[in-house]
């Protein structure tokens, strides 16, 4: 299982999702350009000291994570999606993407992939990246086994 942030856009929520990283060893891949740096102070604050802990790697762009990783399966995060995160099977080895705060992914980014999508009610648009992360890894953990990987008895 991999999270892959595309063009991420704001550094606590990259922060947090680093840490849920770190406490469940989920490689993080950050797709530039970032709206931040990594040494940015927020971005630190929310990963706490956790960050030792990450396995994180930042791609110049996205056909460079792509051509590095090769991951066997991209799921597609997006409000658009068909298919709710709680009905798709999930795979061991798939690479989670998700787009950026404010626009999300692009449509041609998620061509010809699964796209899954996290239902929510009323006038709300979407949820916070990092909540939307937790949400999706813990079910693709829970479908998969890696809850009993991450977290031995």
């Amino acid at each position: 299982m991999r999270i892959v942030l595309f063009e991420p856009e704001i550094p606590p929520n990259t922060g947090n999702i680093a840490r849920l990283c770190a406490a469940t060893k989920t490689p993080l891949h950050l797709i530039e350009p970032l709206g931040f740096t990594i040494d940015d102070k927020h971005l630190k604050r929310a990963g706490l000291d956790y960050w030792p802990h990450v396995d994180v790697t930042v791609h110049p762009d996205f056909g460079q994570f792509l051509e590095t990783v090769a991951p066997p399966r991209l799921v597609m995060a997006t409000t658009k999606g068909s298919t709710p995160h709680h009905r798709f099977e999930f795979r061991a080895d798939d690479a989670i993407v998700l787009g950026p705060e404010t626009r999300g992914l692009p449509p041609e980014l998620m061509e010809g992939h699964p796209k899954v999508r996290i239902p929510i009610w009323g006038e709300v648009r979407s949820l916070n990246l990092s909540t939307a992360t937790g949400i999706l890894l813990f079910e693709a953990l829970r479908q998969t086994g890696g809850i009993v990987d991450a977290f031995p008895a």
